[in-house]
């Protein structure tokens, strides 16, 4: 009987370890994946330094893969940074969006004046880039509340709608006009959901970022990120809200937050999240995330005045039970 009870209690950590799979052990951070036409998957990242003898800092990273599996970092896919931010490296999060034949780039960054941080794009005509800047940002802010833009076609209106948010401030979403470069004439932000900003939050609350749109079966899905990503003592998962609406109301899983985690830390694998969901060949979902491995937390290159972290890419097969989503 506890030979039993053991070796259920080694295949359920066995399994529980598995939950997160690594598919590059490289700093790739907050990620976004597309399938380009050419048949690749291609996967972005925050700015990075290369794992060298002479490191070489790279604005957005690129990568690509056949399978999702298996991976190529293929380098810059912005090697030159916008006019607006020659002086200063802050690159983060960018999301990639295929439209009107082209591929648009969105990203945050550090402007030349140093008063917060600004939500950019660029444009391409090939996944690979290299990615042109549009010329100016799209929106700025005081503080980093201006960061993790991600883009979604609203199939009820048809319209592009730009969601992102950070800082201790709410998720908000604003439509985009046709040229995906600019936001919508008259046109506001709308906020989504906000952080608890009580003295006791639900877990992954504090602070919510990295939004993410997806829609299943009648639904639309937000996905967010929560808590600290990075630092001496990271917190970080994944959460999920729904809604009949990519605009909203949004609610929480039986309106508790502690019943909305869908992806966190497993194993030896810490502060998992910043998700992107993409289909592989056969039809199954993936969460693409970043996460910290304990056995090699710091970077062997750090960027100044950015971050000490190195968050590995990570994926985790997702499902959907009971109209809400699941990871195993």
């Amino acid at each position: 009987m506890l030979k039993s009870i053991l070796l259920f209690v080694f295949l359920f950590t066995l399994k529980a370890a598995l939950g997160h799979e690594r598919v590059m052990d490289h700093d790739f951070p907050d990620p976004t994946l597309i399938k380009a036409s050419d048949g690749w998957y291609y996967a972005y990242a925050t700015q990075g330094m290369t794992e060298a003898t002479v490191p070489k800092l790279l604005n957005i990273q690129l990568a690509r893969s056949r399978d999702l599996k298996s991976w190529q970092h293929l380098g810059d896919a912005l090697p030159n940074k916008p006019s607006w931010a020659k002086t200063t490296q802050s690159l983060w999060a960018p999301h990639i969006h295929f439209a009107n034949d082209r591929y648009y780039l969105y990203y945050s960054a550090d402007p030349d004046t140093r008063d917060g941080i600004c939500l950019a794009v660029a444009v391409s005509s090939s996944p690979r880039g290299p990615f042109v800047d549009s010329g100016k940002p799209l929106a700025c802010g005081h503080t980093f509340s201006f960061i993790d833009p991600m883009v979604y076609d609203d199939p009820q209106t048809g319209k592009p709608l730009l969601y992102w948010g950070s800082g201790f401030e709410p998720i908000r979403v604003r439509p985009l006009d046709s040229t995906l470069i600019n936001f919508e004439p008259q046109s506001k932000a709308l906020e989504l959901v906000a952080p608890d900003k009580g003295p006791s939050p639900a877990p992954y609350t504090r602070l919510l970022e990295g939004a993410w749109m997806l829609k299943h079966e009648g639904f639309f899905y937000l996905f967010v990120s929560g808590e600290d990503c990075c630092g001496t003592n990271p917190k970080y998962s994944v959460l999920v809200l729904r809604s009949l609406s990519p605009t909203g109301p949004f609610q929480w899983r039986n309106n508790d937050p502690k019943q909305s985690v869908v992806i966190q830390s497993q194993g030896h694998f810490i502060a998992t999240g910043h998700n992107a969901f993409i289909h592989d060949h056969q039809g199954q979902l993936w969460s693409f995330h970043h996460g910290i491995d304990k056995e090699h937390p710091l970077l062997l290159n750090p960027i100044p005045g950015d971050r000490i972290n190195r968050r590995i890419l990570l994926r985790t097969k997702v499902d959907f039970l009971d109209g809400w989503p699941v990871s195993h």
